[in-house]
């Protein structure tokens, strides 16, 4: 019986540990390697404060995709967020996104309501009802200041 020297052991070892890594960082980095299992849509908002590519898109508390995007449309002067979501996610025309918060001062991330009573768009559609994140810096200006409206 032929005895393995250290040499091959410690490659041995090296090479699955490599191997370790690269799936590691495939799975923690959301890549795909075996075709694209999503679907893309535009959401446009007056204002994207705080969200950045990467944060996570729900629907009824359940993490559906992510923020791919960011672009400028200079004509209606908005931004409009690229999102990426599962391509077994239904999203119908009547759908509204919004920027909120985890938390009191948490992350951004982008709640769809799916809506329900009209067609199904498509990917690559526009889901056009949206919300802007509400400032919380403006809103306890506002209060501190009197300007709060009855």
């Amino acid at each position: 019986m032929k005895k393995y020297s250290n040499e091959t052991i410690v490659g041995i070892f090296v090479v699955l540990g490599l191997v370790a890594i690269s799936f590691m960082a495939v799975k923690l980095g959301n890549i795909s390697l075996v075709g694209d299992n999503t679907k893309t849509y535009y959401a446009p908002f007056s204002t994207v404060s705080g969200l950045r590519v990467g944060n996570s898109v729900e629907m009824l508390g359940l993490e559906i995709g992510r923020v791919a995007a960011f672009r400028m449309d200079q004509e209606k002067l908005q931004a409009v967020v690229t999102l990426e979501l599962d391509r077994s996610i239904e999203v119908f025309d009547d759908a509204i996104a919004s920027i909120k918060t985890a938390g009191l001062i948490g992350d951004k991330y982008v709640n769809i309501d799916p809506g329900g009573g009209g067609d199904l768009l498509a990917d690559g559609d526009t889901i056009i009802e949206t919300e802007s994140p509400v400032d919380l810096a403006d809103l306890i200006s506002k209060y501190a200041f009197g300007d709060v409206g009855e």
